[in-house]
This record gives structure tokens, C-alpha cells and sequence, in this order.
């Protein structure tokens, strides 16, 4: 599997999150259904924003360590 970049878990959370796209770019497709499930009641979307600044502040050192390392395992 290829690691999951930044700016593109970024995109995707901000555009797209409401429905778990990042969460299927991220590896965590089963995470991405329950999104897409729950959708309507813009819950995800909610956490999604939540997840888009978590991916804004940690900065690209934090985000390998903490996104990629978990590939590995």
C-alpha cells in the first residue's frame, strides 16, 4: 500500500469528508463505510472537520510518524 500524503488527506477531508473519502484514501476503508452510512446525519462531516485541523496543525514530520508507521504494522 502506498503511504498517504499530507496535502492529499487534506483535500479530501476538506472537500470531501463528509462522506469518508479521506478515510478510504487513508487506509481505514471500513471507517470510510460507516461515513458514508451515517452521512445523512452530517455527524461525519462534523468529525471530519475535526480530523482536517488534526491534519492542518500536526505538520508533515507528525503526520508520517503517526499515519505511516501505522501502515508497517
Amino acid at each position: 500500500m502506498n503511504k498517504p500524503n499530507r496535502t492529499i488527506a487534506i483535500l479530501l477531508a476538506l472537500f470531501l469528508g463528509g462522506i469518508g473519502a479521506h478515510k478510504f484514501y487513508m487506509g481505514k476503508p471500513g471507517l470510510g463505510v460507516l461515513y458514508v452510512v451515517f452521512c445523512w446525519t452530517y455527524i461525519p462531516a462534523i468529525v471530519a472537520l475535526v480530523e482536517l485541523i488534526t491534519y492542518i496543525a500536526i505538520g508533515e514530520k507528525e503526520f508520517r510518524k503517526r499515519y505511516w508507521n501505522k501502515l508497517i504494522k
